[in-house]
């Protein structure tokens, strides 16, 4: 990339931090282009879609998120490490008001954050899948809906409510705890079955 090309998408990268955090993740692409001082066109060379840009803008925060969850990955045990990647996964949507919707699509915009993002996030599932701690058909797609959706529950919460049950750290914990207490792994029809046929032949 061009020295001039490099600058621009610099400066685009940090008028898109400053107004995405102003006005959320739908605002306007042309004012993220006036605050950079750059003609619209440059701004759609560099990132074709809105999705582009957010996906760009929100790399390094991505970066940082798996960098923690591999760090706390090797102290704790598979199904707490992906409950707490999880729980981070919300609170780093929650950045940019608004851009829960658009998750999933960000995941796999391909930025090194994204990308790292995924990878973590399918590593940590196949290990408590592995471990028996997790449901075998609970895919990653899965955990970014939740996210997706947890997000977007928590969005218009604020750290000031009177009620510190629903601060946005501690509903953020409830509902990954509900996603999680039902993705558990439950015994197969056959040993409940087993369990119960061994349960009636205890002589009381």
């Amino acid at each position: 990339m061009r020295a001039d090309a490099q600058r621009n998408r610099e400066r685009l990268l940090a008028a898109a931090e400053e107004v995405f955090l102003e006005r959320g993740a739908n605002a306007s692409m042309e004012d993220v282009a006036k605050r950079a001082g750059v003609g619209i066109g440059t701004l759609y060379r560099r990132f074709p879609t809105r999705d582009d840009l957010l996906a760009a803008a929100y790399s390094e925060r991505f970066l940082s998120l798996v960098a923690a969850s591999e760090a706390r990955s090797s102290e704790v045990d598979a199904l707490a490490a992906l409950r707490a990647y999880t729980e981070d996964l919300v609170v780093h949507t929650g950045v940019y008001r608004g851009i829960a919707a658009s998750l999933g699509a960000l995941l796999q915009c391909g930025t090194p954050g994204c990308k790292a993002t995924s990878k973590e996030g399918q590593r940590l599932l196949r290990l408590a899948q592995a471990s028996g701690a997790v449901r075998a058909d609970v895919t990653f797609d899965d955990l970014v809906a939740v996210a997706m959706a947890t997000s977007m529950a928590t969005e218009h919460a604020t750290d000031q409510a009177t009620d510190q049950a629903s601060s946005p750290t501690n509903r953020i914990a409830h509902l990954i705890g509900l996603f999680f207490d039902g993705i558990g792994s439950r015994p197969t029809q056959a040993s409940a079955a087993s369990g119960k046929r061994t349960s009636a032949r205890i002589p009381k």
